[in-house]
């Protein structure tokens, strides 16, 4: 299907035009800040995602203008989706709204309509993870949102009631920003990092394994014995992605004595879940999020028969693997049905929650409030993993321990709309299900906390507001009540 570039640029006139419709109010009201002569940004966005530029967005709607998007990649290699995503489509329905925040001509519909036509459309199954990262490009572009890229968020500070935030340069220079507030929209991993077990990290050398997150030469995998291990559907994506490559075979290992089949994504798409989860408490949180993170999310049926129709595939049940060792050039991997030898592993564990593991958040995370420093869950009800979240306040905002500690103030400036926010908030920024109800939350929150903090600046620019609309007290001029009744015809 060729790019129809007429169409693209007729829907992105029709979003200015939208935009423009209904535009109210129009006036600016944020007070302006520096430090000395030096600026501060209202909001600094750490994450040129979907996650992030859904946020300056929605923050431009309410008229807060001075933001920027920070991001660590280069121009185009924002997000997962041509980098390590190694899925066809997304798992999403294609209806699926977000971004475009209630505007219809922004909507992923509007825009795989104008670019491949309405009857395309309608014979589409999923959206596929190319389509959708052009569809980001372009809402990037068409809203001429403020991102800066090669920017990665490395240290944060609090400096006189602002945020010190620095950051750094691929070519290693650093620089540094005030803000007023801080927004992590650094997607799923963005509370912690990516986890592969110790045991393999400490036996095999790190050419011959990677994890899903990175970067994989599959064309070297030609032929190679390929071993796998984890549930989730990005070991399908990449276990069919190394078929489809060419690999010798494929074995796929997962500790679970069945592959999930239910998809609990499904059940959260609902308006009252999106929307509200958060205002539930502590236990009902609780129940939901550990049913939820049990159940896991399964392969789509697509994706499993995408590995399937691979003779030279396999997946073996009740499979951990318990020990890994090399055997000269051979990787022994040992587990309850015996042992494995492959040439590679590919490692789909997912990620750790942990916030000292990230540079960003290193620095405060020993003050952040955990859930298992908030929340004592029934006996028989514990769940280590969902203990390990940060227990957020109502905007994503993080809360400390103590709340005597000298980076509170700090802490509810900073926004945390990543993956890690899920038992506080629900789904949200890094969801794309989410995302609609998450970002307004969000943006609502912000503007609240900026507004009251500046409520006496926004008293003193009443008291001192005196621009007159009666301009005279005078008799009408003689064709005062022609002109009137003119301009009621005319909008009649």
């Amino acid at each position: 299907m060729g790019t129809r570039t007429g169409e693209l640029n007729g829907l992105a006139e029709q979003v200015h035009r939208d935009l423009d419709l209904i535009d109210y109010p129009r006036g600016a009201w944020m007070k302006k800040t520096t430090r000395g002569t030096e600026p501060v940004l209202d909001v600094a966005i750490a994450g040129a995602g979907q996650g992030g530029l859904a946020t300056a967005f929605a923050l431009r709607r309410l008229n807060v203008g001075n933001v920027t998007v920070f991001d660590r990649a280069e121009r185009g290699g924002e997000g997962p989706w041509i980098t390590f995503a190694r899925m066809i489509t997304l798992r999403t329905p294609r209806y699926v709204t977000g971004p475009d925040m209630g505007i219809a001509s922004l909507t992923p519909r509007a825009w795989y309509e104008a670019r491949y036509g309405a009857d395309a459309w309608d014979a589409l199954g999923k959206i596929s993870r190319q389509d959708w990262q052009a569809y980001l490009d372009w809402y990037r572009d068409t809203l001429a949102l403020p991102v800066e890229n090669d920017r990665e968020l490395e240290h944060v500070t609090q400096e006189d009631g602002l945020l010190r935030l620095t950051f750094r340069t691929g070519a290693g220079t650093t620089t540094t920003r005030l803000a007023r507030k801080l927004v992590l929209a650094t997607g799923i991993d963005g509370g912690g990092c990516w986890n592969t077990p110790a045991f393999i990290r400490n036996a095999v050398p790190r050419e011959r394994y990677a994890h899903t997150s990175e970067p994989i030469d599959f064309t070297a995998l030609k032929g190679r014995r390929i071993g796998i291990l984890g549930a989730g559907a990005s070991a399908f994506d990449n276990a069919g992605t190394a078929l489809e490559a060419g690999a010798g075979s494929v074995d796929l290992c997962l500790r679970r004595k069945a592959i999930p089949a239910v998809n609990p994504y499904r059940w959260m798409e609902n308006t009252g879940f999106l929307s509200q989860f958060s205002e539930l408490p502590d236990l009902l949180r609780w129940r939901f999020m550990s049913r939820i993170y049990d159940l896991n999310q399964p392969p789509p049926q697509d994706t499993f028969w995408r590995c399937r129709r691979h003779p030279n595939f396999a997946f073996h049940t009740g499979c951990p693997w318990t020990d890994v060792r090399m055997d000269g050039e051979e990787i022994v991997v040992t587990t309850p049905q015996g042992e494995m030898r492959f040439d590679f592993l590919i490692i789909g564990t997912g990620f750790t929650i942990d916030l000292a593991k990230r540079k960003e958040t290193a620095s405060f995370a020993a003050s952040v409030a955990l859930w298992r420093d908030r929340f004592v869950p029934p006996e028989g009800e514990e769940h280590d993993m969902l203990g390990s979240h940060p227990y957020l306040g109502d905007v994503y905002q993080f809360q400390a321990k103590n709340p005597d500690d000298p980076q509170a103030a700090m802490l509810s400036a900073i926004h945390n709309f990543t993956f890690a926010a899920t038992p506080s908030m629900g789904l949200s920024g890094s969801s794309i299900s989410g995302m609609r109800f998450g970002v307004s939350r969000l943006v609502n929150g912000l503007v609240r906390d900026l507004f009251v903090a500046d409520g006496q600046y926004h008293l003193d620019s009443l008291m001192a507001y005196n621009t007159p609309e009666l301009i005279s007290t005078d008799p009408p001029p003689e064709d005062a009540d022609q002109q009137t009744n003119t301009k009621r015809k005319d909008q009649a």
